[in-house]
Parts: structure tokens; sequence; C-alpha cells
């Protein structure tokens, strides 16, 4: 609470060092049309609401937070003279909207310069006209500029998970050609084999027989159990060895394919005592070939499967046909942006899922929640790969309270402690030139904090480097419009001009 205003001292508030250079008629106007006041320990003014004033403290302590999911979290304590908040935008008008972008509360009895924003805004473009053009040109330049690197950022995105996928999409889509391939031909040779058992001196019984076997057989197939590669080879060898007992020819390229059907000697005894020595031959090739059959079409199923998989995988990653905001299983966005990068991911990286699946759903919008654990793992993956070798991307879920926690650690070689206070600034990157515009992390914070209302925070050491993300488990008042979303994040880093540097020492 603010008391009644206080006599405004044109050599008071000229001793700020904000106003140390005005003349003495400038600071008699400020004196004229602002005023000082005297504010108790408790908020000046809250974040969200109408910016309507500019601050700035001639004596007390101030604390400056921003909202951030159900708490208010401090980014700012001084007791410093001439520090400043509020309405520091004011000079660029209706083309942005005025709102406070924090929150400022006293903690001691406060003195405050105030100046009404409408006034802070006149004598801004009355006084330091080129130094306003520099700014407004500084701040919708910027804007332009993140846009236009943004949409760089996206497409690059889009073209390494275009790239991944197509890989992934390839090797299914290849085998399923291979199989049909092989198929065609097996089902020729049947065909031809149908003929000749047609033609031969099979009796009605024995093709009744056949038939029957045929059929367990294919039963088989589909029960097959998997064996290890030494028992395998067992059973290899003691399949070829009564098939040349009996006989028959070939038997070394047929015992192969009856091991993989999950046949052994014992069915081959039953088979051979099913049917008549002389036709014992023709009864195990077509087995073979039934086999054969039924394996390439098991294989062909899971070609398209996978196919149709990864195309469910895309359709969630990139949140087709669903409402942009809605409530979401975190695990499910989770796994379709991992699958979608597997491409990248590589044969060198490791990926361990540990996931609470006790964590409920969240609200939020999953296409842009998509895109911040794209650039997360993206990173990772930049870190651990660097220097060519791999290593091991970790993803984990947990409850925090009343916030989910998704973090992503990596065991690259980690932030070094002089760059962590920049890497969620615009345009930093410690990329390659090329390889990265410095908007990745950036635009993922924004899209947690100022989107979700959540955080974004870094923990980092040498072989365990964490980026962890935590969002409301409950609906939060989130904007609608892309545009409030802009502004506010383009507002965002006036936080940090609070305490601000002399400009000119």
């Amino acid at each position: 609470m603010s008391g009644p205003p206080l006599p405004c001292s044109p050599g008071e508030i000229g001793s700020l060092f904000l106003f140390e250079r005005l003349s003495p008629e400038q600071l008699g106007r400020l004196c004229r049309e602002g005023r000082v006041e005297q504010f108790e320990p408790g908020p000046v003014y809250t974040e969200g609401d109408p910016a309507t004033c500019f601050f700035v403290l001639i004596e007390g302590a101030v604390v400056l937070s921003r909202r951030i999911g159900a708490e208010d979290v401090e980014v700012s304590r001084t007791d410093q003279r001439g520090v400043y908040g509020g309405a520091m935008q004011a000079y660029l008008g209706d083309r942005v909207r005025q709102l406070y972008n924090n929150s400022m509360r006293v903690t001691v009895p406060t003195k405050f310069f105030v100046l009404p924003a409408p006034v802070f805004a006149e004598v801004m473009r009355a006084w330091f006209p080129m130094a306003v053009h520099l700014l407004e040109g500084l701040f919708f330049g910027t804007k332009s500029t993140q846009a236009a690197i943004g949409q760089r950022e996206r497409l690059l995105a889009l073209g390494s998970l275009s790239a991944g996928l197509t890989h992934e999409l390839n090797n299914p889509a290849a085998a399923a050609v291979r199989a049909t391939s092989s198929l065609r031909e097996r089902v020729a040779r049947m065909r031809h084999k149908l003929a000749l058992i047609a033609e031969g001196p099979f009796s009605r019984d024995a093709l009744a027989s056949l038939i029957e076997i045929q059929e367990r057989t294919a039963e088989r197939v589909a029960k097959a159990p998997v064996l290890g590669p030494l028992e395998a080879a067992d059973r290899e060898d003691a399949l070829a060895d009564w098939l040349t007992d009996h006989g028959i020819e070939d038997g070394w390229r047929l015992a192969p394919v009856f091991v993989q059907a999950g046949l052994d000697a014992d069915w081959l005894e039953r088979v051979a005592g099913t049917v008549d020595q002389e036709i014992l031959g023709g009864a195990v090739g077509w087995l073979n070939y039934t086999i054969e059959t039924e394996l390439l079409m098991n294989e062909i199923e899971d070609a398209t499967t996978r196919v149709s998989q990864l195309v469910d995988a895309a359709k969630q990653y990139t949140q087709l046909d669903r409402a942009p905001f809605r409530v979401v299983d975190v695990h499910e966005l989770l796994d379709s942006t991992l699958l979608m990068l597997s491409g990248k991911l590589g044969p060198h990286i490791e990926v361990v899922r540990s996931y609470d699946r006790t964590l409920p759903s969240l609200p939020g919008y999953p296409a842009e929640l998509n895109q911040v654990w794209t650039n997360l793992i993206d990173n990772a993956v930049s870190a651990m790969t660097q220097d060519g070798g791999g290593g091991t991307l970790t993803v984990r879920t947990a409850r925090d309270g009343e916030l989910a926690l998704v973090e992503f650690a990596d065991t690259g070689p980690g932030v070094p402690a002089e760059i962590r206070e920049r890497i969620f600034d615009p345009f930093f990157t410690t990329k390659p030139v090329g390889a990265g515009t410095g908007l990745g992390l950036d635009i993922s914070r924004r899209i947690v904090v100022d989107k979700h209302h959540g955080t974004l925070r870094l923990e980092s050491a040498p072989g365990d480097t964490r980026f962890q993300v935590r969002l409301p488990l409950t609906p939060e008042s989130t904007s609608d419009s892309d545009e409030v979303t802009t502004e506010t994040t383009e507002t965002t880093e006036t936080t940090e001009t609070t305490e601000p540097r002399r400009a000119h020492e």
C-alpha cells in the first residue's frame, strides 16, 4: 500500500543514475508530472495487470518475481538506488500490449519516484527521439529476426525428422518388398509341386493326410519358439541327419527352415509314419514350401505393422486432427518423439526410458511439447556425438508435487559453467556455424514457461547433464492467442534490466 504523495525534489531524483544527465528543466518537468510515493511492505504491482506506471527506487528494497505454474518465483532482489521497473516499454505505445511482465513487492518501507506510463512515453519520445527509434528498431527487428530464424529452426527440425522417418520407413518397406518377391517365387513352386503331386501315385487318403499335416505344420510355425544359436545349430544338425538317413536330398538346406518353424526330428517321424515311404520326399518338400510361405507372410505382416506404427507415431508427433490444447499423456508424446528421432539417435546412443506410469495426464499443447522434447533430445545427442562417440540418453518422468517432471539426461561432456547462464539466450549456440541457430532452447523455454506456466532448468556436470521440464498437472490460465504469447516472451528479457548498468561507464 502506498501513502499520500511526498514532495518531489529535482535534486533528489537527479542524484539517481537514471536521471543524472538530465537538465534542471527536465528534472523539473519530471517532478511536476510525476510523484514520489512511500510504499509499506507488500505488493507494488502484479504481473499481468495493465502497466500504468514506471517506478524508480529512491530508497528501500524491492523483490521482483515471475508467476510460474502455481508459484511466484523470485528473479531479483535489490536495494540499489535507481533501479527501475514497471511500464518500461510504454514508448512502444499500442503496438505492444502494455502489461506488467513481472510482480514487484517491497520488503521494507520503500520510496519510489513514480511516473505515469503516458508521461514516460512522451518524455522518451521528446527527449530521446534517436534512442527511441533505435530501441523500436531493436525491439521489432529482434522480433522479426526471431520469427524468421524460428521458422528456419522448425524447417531444419522438420528436415531432420523427415530424413529419420524416411530411413525408418525404408527398412520395413524394403523388407516387405523382398518378402513379397520371395513369396511369389515360393507360391509358384508350390503350384508346380501340386501339379506333380496330382500326377503322382498319391491315394486320396495319402493326400488327405498330407493336407492335414500341412495345416498342423502351419499352426506350428505361428507358435514357433525363439531358440538360442547353440540350440538352433544342434537341432539343424539332428534334422539334417534325419533327412539324409531317409533319403531326402538337400537335407542341409531344408533343416534350418524346419528349425525356424519349430519342427524337430520327432515331428518328421510323425510325418514319416503318416505317409508312405515312396512319397515321403515329396511330402517333406511340400511342407518346406508351406513353412517358407508362412514365414514370409509373417515377415510381411511384421513389416507392414512397423510401417503402420511409424505412421501412427508421425501422426501423434505432429498432432494431426487433434485439438491444439487438450489433456495429454506425456509418455505417448515422448515415445512418438523418440520414434521420430530414432534415425538421428543411431546405434551409438542408448535410450533408457524411466517412466513413472502413475503420472496422470496433463493439460497442454501437445504439438509444441513435442517440439520441446525434440530440441532437448537433439541437444543431448549433439553433445554426446560431437567427438564421434556415443552415450546414454535417459528420459525420466516423475511427479513433483502438483507438477509433472520430464527429465532428459545425457552422458556428454556437460555444459561449461561460464556459459550456463547464456544457453537459453536467443541466438546463443555452441554448435559449429551452420549446425544450429541458437533458438532451440529459447523456443523451448518460451513454450514451457510462457505458454504452459512451467519451468525449464539445467543441471550439468561432466558425464551427467540434465534438462528438467516441470509442467502443471492442473489447467492454468493459458493464453489462446499466439500474439499474447509472443508479447509475453518479448517482454520477458526486460526483467533483467531492472538493475541497469550505466551506459556511459
